[in-house]
């Protein structure tokens, strides 16, 4: 589902909110997938940290049977919008 923006829309799966990614990138077998445990490596967080993310929303991922699974460029987007640079000013 998509918002009229064209934006991921969160929607409730089970028990947890989840967002479903939008269509516009790549075909779906050409994206490569990461486990938590593998975000958490990437971005040097917990796995709590990486499940908190993908509850909230922040971080699109799908869930394979009782795990998550990521897109890796979800998490480079992710990474690249909450880049803070210091000594900028607004």
């Amino acid at each position: 589902m998509e918002s009229p923006e064209g934006k991921p829309v969160a929607v409730r799966c089970g028990r947890f909110r989840c967002v479903m990614a939008t269509s516009e990138t790549r075909p779906l077998n050409e994206v490569v997938f990461l486990t938590v445990a593998e975000v958490a490596a990437v971005m040097r967080v917990s796995k709590m940290t990486v499940y908190r993310l993908v509850h909230s929303g922040h971080l699109p991922a799908i869930r394979v049977g009782r795990s998550f699974r990521v897109p890796e460029q979800a998490v480079h987007d992710y990474l690249r919008e909450s880049y803070v640079g210091v000594g900028e000013s607004a």
